[in-house]
């Protein structure tokens, strides 16, 4: 529950990250030809490489799927106008590296925008954030509606199933948002620039570089995003409340997790681990967010997970509104049983 002094740290927090919103043009500028160059070289080498081996054209597009997942970072550091200093350079660029991720720049925009804006209030949570019900809510649910539940929470689902239709299907069509022609626009531009992408590569080659560098390397990107953004807000300690206990910045915070992965990782995330910082000021660039570390001591405080401690969440299924916590289905059904559930710290 947010407390007026919680609330005051974190407004106060807000304020002190302000001097880290400015991009720096030339290492904007290194970011993308670190990123895109190889890219580029990648698809090359992997499409020269059918002609040697399939099984090493496979392994380049793992490799390209890598640089795909600081791709999507890039088109999302400029859906939050923080990589150029104009709104006009950051859509420009956002538009342009869509094409590799798929994922159309205004509709993605407007639903992280909501995410950002809602994240952790139980009375709003209609796009952008991973489906969460409270203990209550799923008890109240009928059979047919827990099961539905249960598998949409599934690992197998949730980290494999649900990624490849997101990216595949759902984003073909602006979801959610079907009522503005922006929206429109933006999905269906993007399907003719892949439509045409995807049929000038199987008249070139065929279905080869299609399923062997395209679909693989795609979904690997895919499969990466949903994890990392999962982890970020599904672990047992984050924070909701309802809407007339809920504050943005508090719960950006608190909300939040500090994900401490590998150097080369956390290079390929383009830094997203520092989740904490980047929701309660959104306009840092993500170059930026590990000197907000480095200068800012009390703002480390956060909830934090490495890799290994990051795989207790696939089992973090439903807020305990009463003990403040996410719980599993496990969890629920000795609570139903009258079993004491104790929390893993515990």
């Amino acid at each position: 529950m947010t407390s007026p002094q919680n609330t005051a740290q974190t407004q106060a927090w807000v304020q002190a990250l302000q001097k880290y919103r400015h991009p720096d043009p030339k290492r904007t500028a290194w970011v993308l030809v670190n990123t895109l160059v190889p890219v580029v070289a990648l698809w090359v080498f992997a499409w020269w490489a059918m002609s040697v081996s399939y099984l090493l054209s496979f392994a380049s597009a793992i490799l390209i799927g890598f640089f795909l997942m600081r791709v999507f970072c890039i088109q999302h550091d400029c859906g939050h106008g923080s990589l150029f200093k104009t709104k006009r350079a950051n859509d420009i660029c956002g538009r342009a590296v869509s094409l590799l991720t798929i994922t159309p720049y205004a509709v993605w925009r407007k639903m992280h925008a909501v995410h950002h804006a809602t994240h952790g209030d139980l009375d709003h949570r209609e796009m952008g954030d991973v489906r969460t019900l409270t203990l209550k809510e799923y008890r109240a649910r009928t059979p047919l509606g827990r099961f539905g539940y249960r598998v949409y929470r599934n690992p197998f689902f949730l980290f494999v199933l649900a990624p490849f239709f997101l990216f595949f299907i759902q984003y073909r069509l602006p979801v959610g948002l079907w009522g503005e022609r922006r929206y429109w626009v933006s999905a269906m531009s993007l399907n003719a620039v892949l439509a045409c992408f995807l049929g000038a590569m199987y008249l070139a080659a065929g279905w080869a570089p299609i399923l062997l560098i395209f679909l693989p390397s795609t979904l690997l990107g895919a499969l990466a995003g949903v994890w990392t953004f999962y982890v970020q807000h599904q672990f047992e300690d984050t924070s909701w409340d309802r809407h007339d206990q809920w504050q943005v910045h508090h719960h950006a915070f608190h909300g939040s997790s500090h994900y401490i992965l590998p150097a080369w990782l956390a290079w390929f995330t383009a830094n997203i681990g520092i989740h904490h910082i980047h929701h309660l000021y959104a306009r840092i660039p993500f170059y930026r967010l590990p000197e907000v570390l480095e200068n800012e001591p009390d703002m480390q405080d956060a909830h934090t997970l490495t890799f290994r401690s990051s795989l207790k969440c696939i089992w973090m299924q439903l807020w305990d509104e009463d003990q403040r916590r996410m719980i599993s289905f496990a969890d629920e059904r000795a609570m139903r049983a009258g079993q004491a559930v104790l929390s893993p710290a515990e």
